[in-house]
């Protein structure tokens, strides 16, 4: 984990420069065409998939069928990210649509949940008490919180988070549904609220009803298994490099804007296939530090960005896949240590 610099002082200008060579390389513009062809060959695999579904019916090669709609439903999602950063239209109205489609209508989350969390998340990544991503929940990503589990069953748990992690991405798909419907009831004065409730009734009938009707009770169970099992992992191994495993900032350390952003993040090396497959958020540092960028010009604002921490003596850390995977289970596997201790002296005594 980077530690903090010696000196947190707020050095805005060292953010404005960066940000005048971005603008004067016209990287904050928006690429509607490319979010058009995109939009329409993700359409298009998600038609095949459920031509698929029709075709194959009462075979259990179906399931293929249920895969290919796991990867669609988590490209889907990004699509509801970029149009909750304004990636994607001119307008705010523009964007809330795409996200409106995209989110609620066609990957079954609500747009509005996913903002007020993820915004909360962009403002203060890894900051204790107020990046919601580290907060309290079935794994702990800070030591305190590991330390505070109570419980025979919660610190059996996080002894053992590392390796539990992969295997309970498969259940993010569910719990991502379960937050979006959770989060609409508990805030009835959200915006579009209504909106937002139609449409993931229409997504979740349509879907229901469409894979009962069309397959046979036990093909149909395994078939909604399969697909959000693939969702969850696929969405969740999309994010797990992002952070976890870099610095964690206390709930009153200051940094200014570059360096919060930056030492807190981690992008993931790739080329055109892990770019594609991670919706551009390989490129974790680009996106925190320009919210807004288009995806498609992340890689070439890399360049830039690295060079400008190079000139400044900030740390920009980039791994591989497999590395950046094994970083983050690193760190949650460190985090139970105290406990795996504590226990193995319970069990020796």
């Amino acid at each position: 984990m980077t530690a903090l610099p010696a000196t947190m002082s707020e050095r805005g200008s060292d953010y404005a420069a960066l940000v005048r060579q971005i603008r004067d390389a016209r990287l904050l513009q928006r690429s509607r065409g490319r979010y058009a062809v995109r939009f329409a060959a993700t359409l298009t695999v998600n038609a095949l998939a459920w031509w698929m579904v029709v075709s194959l019916q009462a075979s259990w090669a179906v399931l293929v069928a249920a895969v290919v709609l796991g990867i669609v439903s988590t490209h889907w999602g990004f699509f509801g990210h970029d149009a909750g950063h304004q990636q994607i239209a001119a307008t705010r109205a523009g964007n809330r649509l795409a996200g409106l489609l995209a989110g609620n209508l066609l990957t079954g989350l609500s747009v509005g949940w996913w903002a007020d969390k993820h915004n909360r998340h962009h403002a203060n990544p890894n900051r204790v008490d107020h990046d919601p991503d580290i907060g309290e929940g079935l794994f702990a990503f800070t030591t305190a919180g590991a330390a505070s589990r109570s419980g025979w069953l919660a610190r059996a748990f996080t002894r053992n988070q590392a390796r539990l992690f992969f295997p309970l991405l498969t259940f993010e798909g569910l719990n991502l549904h379960r937050a979006s419907v959770t989060w609409l009831l508990k805030n009835p004065g959200a915006k579009m609220r209504r909106t937002e409730a139609a449409l993931l009734c229409v997504h979740a009938v349509a879907y229901l009803v469409a894979v009962g009707w069309l397959l046979p009770p036990l093909h149909a169970v395994c078939f909604i298994a399969v697909h959000q099992a693939v969702f969850g992992l696929y969405m969740g191994c999309s994010f797990a490099p992002n952070h976890k495993g870099m610095l964690i900032v206390g709930a009153h350390d200051k940094l200014d804007y570059l360096r919060r952003q930056v030492l807190t993040s981690r992008n993931v090396r790739g080329g055109w296939l892990i770019e594609q497959a991670f919706g551009g958020l390989n490129f974790q540092i680009e996106h925190h530090l320009f919210p807004s960028m288009p995806r498609a010009n992340l890689r070439r604002a890399r360049t830039l960005v690295r060079e400008h921490c190079a000139r400044h003596g900030i740390q920009y850390t980039e791994t591989g896949l497999v590395a950046s995977y094994a970083l983050a289970l690193g760190y949650l596997h460190n985090l139970g240590a105290p406990l795996r201790a504590a226990h193995a002296a319970t069990q020796g005594a």
